[in-house]
């Protein structure tokens, strides 16, 4: 009998195999044909495998990811994100730049022909144009970083890989105000993400930003894309820094509707590249200071690289990772994922002078906004987000008659306007500075914003080769410095000739004129700064031996080190030990490899998944001999 009480019975023919892998015909048909026999199946055996802690991918690069895969501490923490089951699984994203080569083989399976489009060419086919110097190769980069497939032997592995990825063709010709918006509004009740590594020319003289038609396209994405939860734009923050760029000029950048995203390097150092600003939120990982590899990811021709880098390295990543917490909470809105970002990045390993704290004590840099994305974390928290409150918007007229700016100019401005209006804020978002002004050389101003509660941010650094006399018309600037504050009281402008103090032109009225200021204030009535997190207990060691190192964890944990993790990383493998007596219980730990092996499942020189450099992995004896 199979289960008591029930009327299953197993029984045994002498006239079949016992344990066969597919069903005997003719006996099948004999015990169709007798009436006494109701049900019937025959039993056959079922391939099963076990579900271990490894959870690194088996790909031949992964290796090289060393952003992900442990190899730098800290690194993006996707393997904790992985390790919890989130792979992007049933999240939509597009690449809108040059084109995506989609038949390639790391990315052909997850593939989104709903979330393409070519707008050079006028038609659904975003295959790249190929020329001699793969010109054309950006969108395809940018793609394997975010949704390369994982485990297929194929180049590395995608911060999303089981994600669904499209691509737009749109940078690869002339680009109107009309092609952008139809790119940022494509088909945005199928597509969740938008992610784009491209803006106005980092030349440090440039101001520029959405036209009329790609501005509402944004407005409408994040006001009714996603079935009204809005869509998400994640932006690269620019690579203008070497000629002192300021991402503030940049209106893709420093709109509240996009994610803007900033670069480091491995050792935590600020890129020569890296074009800083106060609209920044998040940071990833850009490239190496040295000729080691870059980030790995899907090329043209079927091709692998390791040598993609710059903010279209950076972007990619978090848009990857933000996949994960949409997977993980599908019900976020597009302000939630950003209260979400802001509370998930770490400004401890990264390196820069200007590091601040904000109101409510969260510490910020125009390089990092708050610090490096923590993907493990990221999910975590958005697992168990509550809906923020609705947004709310105040604006308040900072200027009643024009102000020459000299060498130096403060403006203080009051909001209690806003109190007790149904613009009211509690808990700040996002904080824009509307100007209008003439300059005899607009990059010699410096233009600080300070907040009630003693923040200040810089909404535009000197920029040296912006010689231009127009100045700046109706130009909004944008600040993420803010966050959580509360907006009561006053604020002041400051703007400063930090260039050549004896810098007019005789044909402006020296030596500038400020004639307009508005400022916009975004938020809830929610005091989210409330808001608390504590990390699971679970994650907590049980049992430490005399050196600190871990030797059983909570939960389904494993011990490595001094941690608990969910995985094992790689060169190990997850094991049950058993209790050293009967009264105590098995532990779950994290084994070493053999030194051939790069991921394993068994401490054999033939269980090995991968292999490290050097070696190749024989997919017969399961072992990494040498190249």
């Amino acid at each position: 009998q199979v289960m008591e009480g029930e009327p299953y019975y197993h029984f045994t023919h002498r006239g079949t195999r016992q344990r066969a892998l597919s069903r005997h015909w003719g006996w099948n048909m004999r015990l169709t044909r007798e009436p006494k026999v109701l049900w019937f199946e025959q039993q056959t055996l079922k391939r099963r495998t076990k579900r271990s802690a490894n959870v690194v991918p088996t790909d031949p690069w992964f290796h090289k990811q060393w952003y992900m895969n442990n190899d730098i501490n800290p690194d993006l923490n996707i393997l904790t994100a992985w390790s919890k089951g989130y792979t992007g699984l049933g999240v939509v994203l597009t690449i809108l730049d040059d084109g995506i080569e989609k038949d390639h083989p790391d990315l052909a399976a997850n593939y989104d022909p709903l979330a393409s489009y070519d707008f050079n060419s006028n038609d659904p086919d975003p295959q790249p144009r190929y020329d001699a110097g793969d010109e054309n190769r950006h969108g395809t980069r940018c793609a394997g970083v975010v949704a390369a497939a994982a485990n297929n032997r194929i180049c590395g592995a995608g911060v999303a890989y089981n994600a669904k990825v499209g691509g737009v063709r749109m940078l690869d010709g002339a680009i109107t105000d009309m092609e952008e918006a139809l790119a940022l509004s494509l088909r945005p009740q199928h597509i969740h993400i938008y992610s784009a590594s491209w803006g106005p020319q980092d030349d440090g003289r440039t101001v520029d930003g959405p036209g009329v038609l790609a501005t509402k396209a944004f407005y409408k994405g994040v006001t009714q894309g996603r079935g009204g939860l809005g869509s998400i734009f994640i932006w690269a923050s620019g690579n203008g820094g070497i000629n002192y760029d300021n991402c503030n000029c940049d209106g893709y950048a420093n709109s509240i509707h996009t994610l803007a995203v900033g670069s480091v390097l491995a050792g935590g150092q600020r890129p020569r590249y890296s074009e800083g600003c106060s609209a920044i939120l998040t940071t990833t990982y850009s490239s190496r200071a040295t000729s080691q590899e870059q980030i790995v990811t899907t090329d043209l021709h079927h091709g692998c690289t390791d040598k993609h880098m710059g903010s279209s390295a950076s972007t990619p990543l978090a848009t990857g990772i933000i996949a994960l917490a949409l997977e993980a909470n599908p019900a976020l809105t597009w302000r939630d994922l950003q209260h979400l970002v802001v509370r998930a990045s770490s400004p401890t390993p990264l390196g820069a002078e200007d590091w601040a704290v904000n109101g409510v004590g969260r510490r910020v840099s125009h390089h990092y906004g708050y610090g490096l994305l923590d993907a493990g974390l990221l999910v975590e928290m958005a697992k168990v987000w509550t809906g923020t409150w609705p947004q709310r918007s105040c604006s308040v007229k900072g200027l009643y008659t024009p102000r020459n700016i000299g060498s130096k100019l403060t403006i203080s401005t009051d909001v209690s306007s806003c109190l007790g209006s149904t613009g009211h804020i509690r808990s700040l978002e996002h904080v824009q500075a509307e100007l209008s002004l003439s300059y005899s050389r607009r990059g010699d101003l410096e233009i600080t914003l300070t907040s009630p509660m003693g923040t200040t941010s810089t909404l535009v650094t000197v920029r040296p080769y912006d010689t231009s006399h127009q100045g700046y018309k109706d130009w909004t600037f944008m600040s993420t410095h803010f966050w959580d504050e509360n907006p009561n009281g006053t604020w002041t402008l400051r703007l400063e000739n930090k260039g050549d103090a004896f810098n007019t032109v005789p044909s402006l009225p020296p030596p500038g004129l400020l004639t307009s200021f508005i400022l916009h204030l975004h938020g809830t009535e929610e005091d989210t700064s409330a808001r608390r997190w504590a990390a699971p207990a679970t994650e907590q060691c049980l049992r430490r031996d005399t050196r600190g190192a871990c030797q059983e964890c909570g939960s389904s944990l494993y011990a490595h080190q001094r941690s608990c993790l969910s995985y094992c990383p790689p060169h190990y493998y997850g094991r049950t030990q058993r209790a050293a007596t009967t009264t105590a219980t098995a532990t779950r730990v994290c084994a070493s490899c053999h030194p051939f092996c790069y991921t394993c499942q068994g401490a054999s020189a033939n269980n090995c998944t991968s292999c490290p450099p050097a070696r190749t992995l024989d997919e017969v004896t399961h072992s990494c001999p040498p190249v």
